[in-house]
């Protein structure tokens, strides 16, 4: 399994950024007879990252995308 994390090359943040994405999904509504919205089974059918940025030197174009790999 790969995990993606983020860097900033800039200051060397590996823990801190804000990221601005959209997403598409698909999800089960299921309200009550009282009106109440309870959200079950949603799936994600697209994801769009448009921007990250460091949240420590505020840098978007510095911000690099670093793969790991886990044993699960």
């Amino acid at each position: 399994m790969t995990n993606l994390r983020y860097r900033c090359e800039n200051c060397g943040n590996v823990t801190r950024f804000d990221v601005t994405r959209t997403q598409t999904t698909k999800s089960f509504y299921h309200y009550s007879l009282g009106g109440e919205l309870n959200i079950e089974g949603q799936e994600i059918l697209a994801d769009d990252v448009s921007e990250v940025s460091c949240r420590w030197c505020s840098s978007p174009k510095s911000v690099v995308e670093v793969y790991e790999e886990t044993d699960e």
